[in-house]
């Protein structure tokens, strides 16, 4: 499951957002870290900023998505390829 040259720039992208945004420790994001649950640890709270950083950045809206997109990195940066 690898991640074209497209979608390593954007994952690259989404991860200086989460960093800035959510104060998350760089060296922590990776790209296939799960950001909730025993992962990251995100919660509802953070995903809404996630949401408007990545609307914000690329203009892709992802309110209404489902959760699989908010897996990790990669998953966000796919679905941000996909729809910008």
């Amino acid at each position: 499951n690898t991640m074209n040259e497209q979608e390593l720039k954007i994952a690259e992208k989404i991860k200086e957002l989460l960093c800035d945004s959510l104060g998350i420790e760089a060296d922590v994001l990776t790209n296939d870290i799960p950001l909730f649950g025993d992962g990251i640890g995100l919660d509802s709270i953070d995903s809404l900023e996630m949401i408007a950083a990545i609307d914000k950045e690329f203009g892709v809206s992802m309110t209404g998505v489902g959760k699989e997109p908010f897996y990790n990195v990669e998953s966000l940066a796919k679905y941000v390829a996909a729809h910008i």
